[in-house]
């Protein structure tokens, strides 16, 4: 406990919070923006809602990367933590610190923006316009897509870091604009369990952090064994207690 709650981490909660509630902020506003304009968001579902809502998310993550990612790495989601985590590159307890702020962020951000902003019954509320099955299957294909992307450009010291926030924005962009009117397109535990939260709706919640924690782990593990350097292979599943 006393490690928890020491200064790197509450530090690191901090930054992770901040940079979440951006995140969602803009993601879950921008769906309020979409529904404020008249645009539809249901079948039959409206383009340009699309186009705002998928922009509004993927420039939210791109600015929470942007302001923290020199302090945490900015992993703004519980999936790309415990996906660094199994890899190797953070400790279990930082790496629970990161998700704690996580979801606070994301829980704060959704009351602020129905307390003071819409104020819409469910506003960015995920939920399944598919089977059960097959809506996992894309969660996991979506978060897969965001994980090896982040691996790529930003965990990886050979990847180009200049470009890691614009490359991982693209991908939660176009990963909307495929499959917002399918699941919503979470690819995120903490996106989903903020409107859940506040709003009281928890159908097939599961599902929005079972399918991102596995798309994130085997991203994780496809892109560590078949094209990280040997020291990242060889400490691959090798999880730290404490902090780095």
């Amino acid at each position: 406990m006393s490690e928890l709650i020491s200064g790197n981490n509450l530090r690191g909660l901090m930054a992770e919070l901040i940079a979440t509630f951006t995140f969602v902020f803009m993601g879950v506003g921008a769906v309020g923006a979409a529904i404020g304009a008249g645009l539809s968001i249901m079948e039959p579902f409206d383009t340009a809602g699309l186009v705002v809502i998928a922009l509004g998310h993927g420039l939210g993550f791109f600015l929470g990367i942007v302001v923290i990612g020199r302090i945490t790495g900015a992993h703004l989601n519980p999936a790309v933590t415990i996906a660094v985590i199994v890899s190797g590159n953070i400790g279990v307890i930082r790496g629970l610190s990161y998700i704690v702020g996580q979801l606070v962020g994301a829980v704060l951000a959704v009351f602020v923006i129905n307390q003071f902003v819409w104020g819409i019954d469910n506003l960015g509320v995920h939920g399944l316009n598919v089977s059960i099955g097959n809506g996992l299957v894309i969660e996991v294909i979506l978060t897969f897509f965001l994980v090896f992307t982040i691996f790529a450009t930003a965990i990886d010291r050979r990847g180009n870091a200049a470009w890691a926030p614009l490359a991982i924005g693209l991908v939660v962009f176009v990963d909307h604009l495929i499959a917002v009117p399918l699941t919503g397109a979470s690819m995120n535990p903490a996106r989903s369990f903020g409107p859940a939260l506040i709003y009281g709706e928890w159908a097939d919640q599961w599902v929005y952090w079972v399918g991102p924690i596995i798309g994130g782990i085997s991203a994780a593990l496809i892109y560590v064994l078949l094209f990280g350097q040997k020291e990242d292979q060889a400490k691959f599943g090798a999880i730290r207690m404490g902090s780095d």
